[in-house]
């Protein structure tokens, strides 16, 4: 009995070494150069029809100040209510419990939704929250992809200068329920400006700019923020609109790292663009001014004008999609080989979505905003190794790995792909 306890024990404690994280290097994996520019020569020009790709953005850019109302049910828009019928940790790791969600909910203040309907423009990068709350929601945290920084309240980070539309606002007056052009959440109140039709005509009929290089900037000895790549700016004479809390302010910004709207799509453009990304730290949903899979795709593409939707799913539709879910391994990479368009191309698994690049030495590249690669544990558990940013890898990152889930590949799992230039 005392034998089989020790035994029990050194299995137990293999087992949940095993099952933490293990941080590894991108040079841990087979190794692949990280500079984008490197397979740059896998660029071959593509005529894109410039005027018609920005006029539909801006379009859809500006939508939320063309509402009247939010066109989503009730039931739709609180989609959220759900979590309160699930196992959630809170951000000490504890479960919810149901008077914590009642209370949620109840501030959440549905019972006025559609009623305020006005319009507002972000004066802050600013979290979309699921419910009104800095809360974080968390699945079980000691399973393998859950955990921070996964947080299930966490719909999205948008930009500051981004027009939304407000539905209602919270009980206790601190939140208000909005939309932007790609997503619908919860805003505090201090990260609006409630604009007025003089104000959206200044913002809608100014020439428009778009941020090239991320990095903070100090506009006065109160106001900064840290710019990200696809940051929009109106342009009035020599200088740049943006909302504050105090109303509208016309700025100055370092000329190279704001461009007229949209940039050609060129090698030149796409290198500079692409060697901002590489390295990125992950962050789920936009957490801590971070980008994830997603955003890194939508953010490369926005100031060349091509409008992507937020999530990887969403980002599958508005352009030419091929399903290759039921080909082999093999036949996959021949298929994107074939067809893909390198630097234009989106390569699609459930809940992940990465950027072509090309080849070398005949195996196909993508470029994503990854957070780590499935292992295989005993027993009969799966792990996760971190990367947690921006790479460069092939199809198949880290698959000769130890532990590395050999069934489990993002080839395996690739459902299709998105070509840019074809609808």
């Amino acid at each position: 009995m005392k034998f089989l306890n020790i035994f029990l024990l050194i299995i137990t404690a293999i087992f949940f070494l095993a099952c933490a994280p293990k941080n590894i290097k991108i040079e841990d994996i087979k190794n692949y150069s990280q500079n984008p520019a490197f397979y740059i020569n896998n660029f071959t020009n593509v005529t894109l029809n410039k005027e018609e790709l920005s006029k539909n953005f801006i379009k859809k850019y500006f939508s939320p100040w063309d509402l009247k109302a939010l066109k989503y049910s009730k039931e739709e828009a609180s989609w959220g209510n759900i979590y309160a019928k699930r196992e959630i940790y809170l951000e000490n790791y504890r479960l919810a419990s149901k008077q914590w969600f009642d209370k949620l909910i109840d501030n959440a203040n549905f019972e006025k939704y559609n009623t305020a309907l006005l319009k507002a423009i972000t004066t802050k990068n600013c979290d979309f929250r699921v419910f009104p709350t800095n809360s974080s929601l968390f699945y079980n945290p000691q399973k393998a992809g859950e955990g921070f920084p996964f947080d299930y309240n966490q719909n999205s980070r948008v930009k500051i200068n981004t027009p939304v539309f407000v539905s209602h606002f919270s009980k206790d007056k601190a939140w208000a329920f909005v939309q932007s052009h790609y997503v619908l959440g919860w805003v505090r109140v201090d990260n609006l400006l409630f604009v007025n039709e003089n104000q959206i005509k200044k913002f809608k009929n100014n020439p428009l700019y778009v941020i090239t290089q991320d990095g903070f900037q100090t506009f006065d000895i109160n106001l900064s923020e840290d710019l990200k790549i696809g940051t929009f700016f109106p342009k009035e004479k020599d200088k740049y609109l943006l909302a504050t809390n105090s109303g509208i302010k016309k700025v100055n910004l370092n000329k190279n790292r704001i461009k007229a709207f949209p940039l050609d799509f060129n090698k030149n453009y796409i290198s500079k663009l692409l060697n901002q990304f590489i390295t990125e730290p992950y962050g789920w949903g936009g957490l801590n001014n971070h980008r994830d899979c997603s955003s890194f795709t939508q953010d490369f593409f926005t100031p060349f004008g091509i409008y992507l939707n937020r999530n990887s799913k969403a980002q599958t539709t508005l352009n030419k999609y091929f399903d290759i879910s039921k080909y082999s391994n093999k036949e996959k990479k021949e298929f994107i080989i074939k067809n893909g368009i390198p630097f234009l191309t989106l390569v699609y698994l459930r809940g992940h979505i990465m950027l072509y690049i090309g080849t070398y030495n005949n195996e196909p590249l993508v470029m994503h905003n990854m957070w780590g690669i499935k292992t295989w544990i005993f027993p009969f558990t799966h792990g996760r190794n971190i990367v947690g940013k921006t790479v460069i890898t092939t199809l198949e990152p880290g698959v000769e790995l130890k532990m590395a889930d050999k069934y489990r590949t993002i080839l395996k799992r690739v459902q299709g792909i998105v070509l840019l230039n074809k609808k």
